[in-house]
């Protein structure tokens, strides 16, 4: 996790993880997996639902699941905090909860990859609305990846489509209200010694 020093700003700006980056990071990615979770038993029903309406179409569900990665890259804003926290996050589901079996360690690795490329491709300098709904779409893309092949082989091109657009859309909208999200947390105080935290407060 830690990076070296060349990574510092002219700024004061660096990427180097501190302790309480790897803190906060695991908060982030406990409360997560509480979210997964109690995701699994509420999303059942509505995604029966849907796939009479259009196959494909339960995708847009899996938004909570993107959640921890966008999050915890929005808050920590170091490099490696969207991949830690979505692959711990899973980690925590599989360990509470292996409803899916150990596939989940895999789709929190490339969900958590997927955010952790959008803000490693803003150089870990953009961390607004537009920068958390890329990065939530970016981890909708990595569950269609794992998700396709493994739970849908053999599907229709057009289930396909239909499945990853509804997916990466439920990411990008998830990922967007991890904007507001991040403001709502900074103004308690507790992300004070984040650049997140300090940047709500110049916000407000």
């Amino acid at each position: 996790m830690t990076i070296t020093s060349s990574t510092a700003t002219t700024t004061g700006r660096t990427l180097r993880w501190r302790v309480v980056d790897i803190v906060v990071a695991s908060v982030v990615a406990v409360a997560c997996a509480v979210i997964f979770i109690a995701w699994i038993a509420l999303s059942t029903g509505p995604g029966e639902a849907l796939k009479p309406l259009l196959p494909g179409l339960q995708g847009v569900l899996n938004g909570p699941w993107l959640i921890a990665g966008p999050l915890a890259g929005l808050i920590v804003r170091k490099p490696g905090a969207a991949l830690y926290a979505e692959f711990v996050a899973a980690a925590l589901e599989l360990l509470v909860f292996p409803y899916y079996g150990a596939v989940v360690l895999l789709s929190g690795l490339v969900q958590g990859l997927g955010a952790e490329i959008v803000f490693a491709i803003l150089l870990y300098r953009s961390f607004g609305p537009v920068a958390a709904l890329l990065a939530g779409a970016g981890a909708g893309i990595g569950e269609c990846l794992v998700d396709l092949p493994l739970y849908y082989a053999g599907s229709t091109p057009a289930f396909a489509v239909v499945y990853a657009v509804s997916t990466v859309v439920s990411g990008a909208v998830v990922g967007l209200v991890c904007s507001p999200l991040v403001r709502a947390i900074a103004a308690t105080g507790v992300l004070d010694r984040f650049a997140s935290g300090r940047a709500a407060r110049r916000a407000v």
